[in-house]
């Protein structure tokens, strides 16, 4: 190597040395970002220390001498504070420009955080005491290019409950017409049909009723296509009972609806989605019942009256659900949005559907959202969690879900249902 070359290395390599690097900052644990509500933020004063004036000195302010760090008396009280309190310090930061020191610390197990901090507020060591809160980025929350259009995702508080949950480990069947199992908005071989009806597997897959049931259930987020199902990671059992007749109607009957009744709780579905309504039959509230007992959940549309009777809304234990804008407030009912519901339709396209019969898929997918959380969840249990009162006065999945999951951190209700309000204007 020439005397050239190696000094030109040396200046490369020197030049290398030199260059800046991220400084380390303080982090916090992944049980702090996913669990916000267990820690506090707590700052103690920590004042600048004046830069002692010498010839040629200019004041620097929180520049001055170095670094700003957290001062003796400041570490001596943030420890005081954890023994005193019994509090985890989890992460801590000295903010110079508040001349403060600034720590994250856990609340003890079972302590209200609440009434912790107001307790240290009336400490003296405390410049002051908050929550950890969470906050969400106002990007777009799905690249699907009809999410926007889709009003009942926003009114139930879908994209946050997509956050820790999208219903994987879940078995939905759904009793009805036959679906488009193929459609581009169905994730790949999570969908499968029976037909109960005939052989025509081509009228199966153009059927439009089950295909939006289907779509509201479990269509793909953030795929670049059509819409956002409210549990896509489900897997569904498209199962034919029913067959399209004049006037764009559906029909079915007790002989194809036991046997896809039957062979919903052979499969071991978890929930079975029975948008549909018809007079009371002895045969199919039998294995309802069955299915009932063996833990299968059954979800049922109100008829067209209003008035839950007649198969499967008299059948004890079906949860009986109903389009909110029918603005009927019958007891034990779950309203959910039925009005101009977007969803797929067959062929690889989508539509607008209005009806009891949306609002049952809907509560299906919560259903199964809240499954997924908690396996071994009742209908007993979903109903409840499903028919608390909103400020959009339809079920918050998000807030349903917290009730059983501690990672759900869910916006402020009412402040949500003002933005879905303002959405609509």
């Amino acid at each position: 190597m020439t005397r050239a070359a190696l000094a030109l290395l040396v200046v490369l390599l020197a030049g290398c040395a030199t260059q800046p690097v991220l400084p380390r900052s303080a982090t916090l644990p992944e049980a702090a970002r996913s669990r916000p509500a267990e820690y506090l933020v707590v700052t103690i004063r920590n004042p600048v220390v004046p830069v002692p004036s010498h010839a040629a000195s200019t004041p620097r302010g929180y520049d001055g001498g170095g670094p700003y760090i957290a001062g003796s008396s400041a570490l001596a009280y943030s420890r005081s504070l954890a023994s005193d309190y019994g509090l985890t310090p989890v992460s801590s930061w000295p903010i110079a420009l508040l001349g403060v020191h600034c720590l994250v610390y856990g609340v003890p197990a079972g302590a209200d955080a609440h009434r912790l901090a107001a307790t240290l507020r009336r400490d003296t060591r405390v410049e002051s005491v908050q929550p950890l809160q969470a906050f969400v980025t106002e990007a777009a929350t799905y690249n699907d290019p009809y999410a926007q259009l889709q009003q009942n995702v926003r009114q139930m508080s879908i994209p946050a409950a997509h956050a820790v949950t999208r219903g994987g480990g879940v078995r939905v069947a759904i009793v009805d017409t036959g679906a488009d199992v193929d459609h581009p908005d169905l994730r790949p071989h999570a969908a499968r049909g029976r037909n109960f009806v005939d052989g025509d597997e081509a009228q199966f897959r153009a059927d439009p009723h089950g295909t939006a049931v289907a779509g509201v259930i479990g269509a793909v987020p953030n795929n670049g296509l059509g819409i956002v199902g409210i549990a896509p990671d489900v897997e569904l059992l498209i199962y034919k009972a029913c067959w399209r007749v004049a006037g764009g109607a559906s029909s079915c009957n007790t002989f194809t609806l036991a046997q896809a009744i039957a062979a919903a709780i052979d499969a071991h579905a978890d929930i079975v989605n029975l948008s549909l309504a018809g007079p009371s039959d002895p045969l199919l509230t039998r294995l309802v019942r069955r299915g009932i007992e063996a833990g299968v959940i059954f979800v049922g549309a109100m008829p067209r009256d209003g008035l839950p009777h007649g198969f499967p809304a008299d059948v004890d234990g079906v949860i009986v659900a109903d389009a909110v804008e029918a603005a009927r407030l019958t007891p034990g009912v779950v309203r959910a949005p039925g009005r101009d519901v977007l969803s797929l339709a067959p062929d690889g396209h989508y539509d607008f559907y209005s009806g009891s019969s949306l609002a049952a898929a809907e509560v299906s997918g919560l259903i199964a959202l809240l499954k997924s959380a908690r396996p071994r969840l009742t209908a007993r249990e979903a109903q409840s969690l499903l028919s608390e009162r909103t400020p959009a006065d339809v079920p918050d999945a998000c807030h349903a879900l917290s009730a059983l999951n501690s990672r759900a951190h869910c916006p402020d209700p009412v402040n949500h249902a003002s933005a879905s309000a303002a959405n609509r204007t």
